[in-house]
């Protein structure tokens, strides 16, 4: 394999190299990076990246990853599902080099289909794949594609054979801002890592350290960027003294980290709840599933593009809020599993948490709302977005 700090872009890589022929046409992926950092998309991609190889029927493939490096530890390759890593020194040399190997790639392999991982790479993945008549799904999350895109952008998304999405409130979004017809989207929801996240018992460890004992909990896992003021925090910092007046020993734990914390942490200072919010920091993903075990209620009135954290806290036995008009209606099954409120109302968000925190109330060991029963959550979560799920419904879409 190449030189990848010092690439040639007259010879490139030989696609013959992780592309040993075979008697059925392989898949092509094509993705930004999933290795080199982590995120939402990188996680996700991972989960389709299990799912694909538990399936038996389906043809071997190959993965270009532009802004990723052999160096970085990949779980997933074998001899039938290949990485082809493409990082260079520069953004537009890599591009250059993409550009050949994907060429090179498709007038050799002639790929079955081509899955283009970001909607920024559309626009090469369909000049290439419409001149050799090679089909092409688009993959898209979120937010890159909720308002309307450069016209290439949009061409090569309307040109696409399928576009995937995560949930409804994405494919509706992305549709009207971009003209695209709804028919042609398909549902790859994201899911839950359930065998890490469970429930389990508060840790005295952290109650202690977080001065939480004896307390009701809620919870919030987001970045706190000041370009990030949709995740709500500020939101459920305002409605703190509604709720403490019903609760008095309430407390509300933010993990995450960000520019926007010291606005965050004057709020509550203007509000006199300066004592109750607990800004825990980062927190790696190792120990995460014992903060979920602190919450009493996870509060998160966002705009989000499906909300994954939603899950995760659903599968540790922990009801949710979210806001009521994004991608979150997905995961919490339009208020079936779960309390939707307008996401910039402090008194909504008040009033949701106080039923919340009753609902948890037990009367013959029994939640007085079954959004709160845990083991029910659980059990809801992860028969819609377990693993398996995913791996049935990227089955159905092959």
């Amino acid at each position: 394999m190449s030189n990848l700090t010092n690439p040639s872009l007259t010879q490139p890589d030989s696609v013959q190299e992780i592309s040993p022929a075979s008697s059925a046409a392989p898949y092509l992926f094509i993705f930004l990076e999933i290795f080199a950092r982590e995120g939402g998309i990188q996680s996700y991609v991972k989960d389709i990246f299990r799912s694909y190889l538990e399936l038996s029927d389906v043809p071997e493939a190959d993965v270009f990853l532009l802004r990723d490096s052999q160096d970085c530890s990949n779980p997933f390759a074998t001899e039938s599902f290949r990485f082809k890593y493409l990082k260079t020194k520069s953004l537009p040399l890599g591009r250059i080099r993409l550009a050949i190997a994907l060429f090179v790639y498709l007038v050799q392999r002639r790929p079955q289909r081509v899955f283009c991982g970001h909607v920024n790479l559309a626009p090469l993945v369909r000049q290439m794949c419409q001149l050799l008549g090679i089909p092409y799904t688009v993959l898209t999350y979120g937010k890159e594609v909720w308002t309307e895109l450069p016209e290439r952008y949009r061409e090569a998304l309307n040109h696409a054979d399928q576009i995937w999405t995560i949930s409804r409130y994405s494919r509706d979004c992305a549709c009207e801002a971009n003209r695209l017809n709804p028919e042609k989207v398909k549902f790859l929801p994201c899911v839950v890592n359930e065998n890490y996240f469970t429930p389990g018992a508060k840790s005295e460890t952290l109650l202690q350290q977080y001065g939480l004992t004896h307390h009701k909990v809620l919870m919030t896992v987001a970045r706190l960027w000041s370009g990030d003021i949709y995740k709500g925090v500020d939101v459920t910092i305002r409605a703190l003294p509604a709720i403490a007046q019903v609760f008095p020993k309430v407390k509300y734990l933010v993990i995450g980290r960000g520019d926007d914390q010291p606005r965050l942490a004057q709020l509550a200072r203007d509000l006199g709840v300066e004592d109750r919010v607990v800004f825990a920091g980062f927190v790696p993903t190792e120990a995460l599933v014992e903060h979920y075990r602190l919450a009493d209620a996870y509060v998160m009135p966002s705009q989000e593009g499906f909300g994954i954290v939603y899950l995760e806290a659903m599968a540790c036995g922990v009801p949710v809020l979210s806001g009521d008009s994004d991608g979150s209606a997905d995961p919490l099954q339009d208020g079936k599993l779960g309390w939707q409120v307008p996401h910039r109302d402090p008194e909504a968000v008040a009033h949701a948490c106080i039923e919340m925190l009753k609902g948890c109330e037990r009367v013959d060991g029994i939640p007085r709302d079954r959004r709160c029963d845990g083991d029910w959550l659980r059990e809801q979560a992860i028969a819609l977005f377990g693993q398996d799920a995913l791996t049935h419904q990227l089955h159905q879409l092959l």
